[in-house]
């Protein structure tokens, strides 16, 4: 096997796993702090890809495009969560509808399947060109970094005030948040928004990254991302005890699944079996807290036993 190959894929793994890191910081807040399933995300992966090359493509900054992306992935997380909230819908199938309404509206954006941006006419924040061998105020991987640690100082003062404290209680204990007079409905709209925008942000940064938007690019991003967060807990949760480093063992978790997968696909293993590989590696690590519990735990000894 010709480790240079595998050497030279790095960069362009590394800068792809921290945008997708994003994505994970998104998904993390409804799986861990809300502890709410939401598949919204699949659709959101596109939404924001979507709106950003459009509006790219219609003579706006780069700027304006990704603030139109996060309020558009905020407005699909609003969906869910009236769905869920005001109409009774489970979380897990809110989800599901709004993802397949988001379908049609990400054709009905982009006019068709895809829409392609091209790096020489507009000025992108990252690209697959700007990896390596760049000016270090270019490369993407440095970019996509600084991003990800404003973006989680951002998160940890918002998640420090009042109403991020709502939000963390409403998802530790829903029934004492609403006895502590939370509005334990407006919290969970508002995670689902905060969530769904960050996915449309990193769906913003992925279409210029890869130079467009696909109607199929988000497909299966929630594996992604779940497999992001568990990794990131099951190899740094021991190390990492501060939210902020919990957010950023996210973004590790990602770039570590993206190395991996670099390296399956250096090994030669048939791609068409990658989705598969994703799952199961989601499957394994959710599984890990459950078996070291049941077969490596020492046994509670109870009172009066001898």
């Amino acid at each position: 096997m010709n480790f240079v190959t595998l050497f030279n894929a790095l960069p362009g793994a590394c800068a792809q796993g921290l945008i997708w890191g994003i994505m994970a910081i998104g998904v993390y807040i409804t799986y861990k702090i809300l502890d709410l399933a939401d598949l919204t995300v699949d659709g959101t992966m596109c939404t924001g890809g979507a709106v950003c090359i459009i509006f790219m493509l219609n003579g706006h900054s780069v700027g304006v495009s990704l603030f139109a992306a996060f309020i558009a992935g905020m407005i699909a997380g609003l969906v869910t969560g009236i769905f869920h909230t005001a109409m009774g819908i489970p979380a897990i199938l809110a989800g599901i509808l709004t993802q397949l309404g988001l379908y049609s509206a990400n054709l009905k954006i982009m006019g068709k399947a895809n829409q392609a941006v091209n790096g020489n006419k507009f000025d992108l924040l990252v690209s697959l060109r700007n990896v390596k061998n760049v000016p270090f105020y270019q490369n993407t991987i440095l970019f996509v970094a600084i991003f990800i640690v404003v973006l989680i100082a951002i998160l940890y003062w918002f998640f420090g005030t009042e109403l991020g404290c709502s939000l963390r209680s409403t998802g530790c204990n829903p029934n004492m948040s609403r006895a502590q007079g939370i509005n334990t409905d407006v919290c969970k709209v508002l995670g689902l928004m905060i969530s769904n925008g960050l996915v449309a942000l990193s769906s913003a940064l992925l279409a210029q990254y890869q130079g467009f938007a696909d109607v199929n690019m988000g497909r299966g991003a929630i594996v992604i991302g779940l497999a992001a967060v568990i990794i990131g807990e099951a190899i740094f949760g021991k190390i990492f005890r501060n939210f902020a480093l919990r957010l950023l063992s996210v973004a590790f978790g990602s770039i570590l699944y993206y190395l991996v997968l670099q390296t399956v696909i250096w090994m030669g293993i048939d791609t068409d079996l990658l989705k598969m590989l994703s799952a199961l590696v989601v499957a394994v690590f959710l599984a890990v807290p459950y078996w070291k519990a049941k077969y490596f735990s020492k046994p509670v000894k109870r009172g009066g036993n001898k």
